[in-house]
């Protein structure tokens, strides 16, 4: 957990411009961009890049992974290098908030996958790839979004005691216990066995 020398209000304004770039909804704007129509009648209306890849767009799928992973890290690594390490703690909670709950969608966005590794990539790179790689092992095994997901989540604050990170430790457990929270009716789901796999289509 880190030592908050930060004084509040610079707290609070990277808290606010943490907010702002995750609440960038790119799945959104690239989808209405490039065609492809409104992103929150598709499929599951999600606004995270495994329901743009049900648009049929690879490409478009990709872009919205990485530009979801790239707003969190952007928002860590301004606040650390402008400010202070409690600050891009600060700034990374504020980025996933924003995302999961943008203002300008009426607060209903993103689940936060995406947007979770790249704050871990940035806050500390080791855990955030082995978080990555903990993703793409169980994608590749069960080929279902969500279960990776949520395999990944629950690993990372281990893997933060593990690799000797105990600075983001709590802030881990707040993030992944909130993808837990946003993936409830995916856990339903995968419980009935009704969970649709990568690329496939959702009624």
């Amino acid at each position: 957990m880190p030592a908050f020398e930060t004084g509040i209000v610079i707290l609070a304004l990277w808290a606010i411009a943490g907010y702002l770039l995750g609440s960038i909804p790119f799945g959104v704007i690239l989808t209405k961009a490039m065609g492809l129509g409104n992103l929150r009648e598709i499929g599951s209306g999600n606004i995270g890049a495994t329901n743009v890849l049900r648009t049929g767009n690879k490409g478009a799928a990709a872009a919205t992974l990485l530009l979801d992973g790239a707003k969190g890290a952007v928002a860590v690594l301004l606040a650390r290098a402008l400010a202070a390490e409690d600050a891009a703690q600060i700034a990374a909670l504020a980025a996933f908030l924003g995302h999961c709950f943008p203002v300008w969608l009426q607060f209903k966005g993103g689940k936060g996958v995406a947007t979770f590794l790249g704050l871990m990539l940035s806050l500390a790179w080791p855990v955030g790839l082995l978080a990555c790689g903990i993703w793409l092992a169980t994608a590749a095994i069960s080929r279902i979004s969500s279960l990776s997901a949520l395999v990944a989540a629950a690993w990372s604050p281990l893997v933060c005691l593990m690799l000797g990170q105990g600075q983001i430790f709590l802030l881990t457990l707040i993030l992944a216990g909130l993808i837990l929270w946003r993936h409830r009716a995916n856990l339903a789901r995968l419980k009935a066995g009704t969970e649709p796999r990568i690329g496939g289509s959702k009624a």
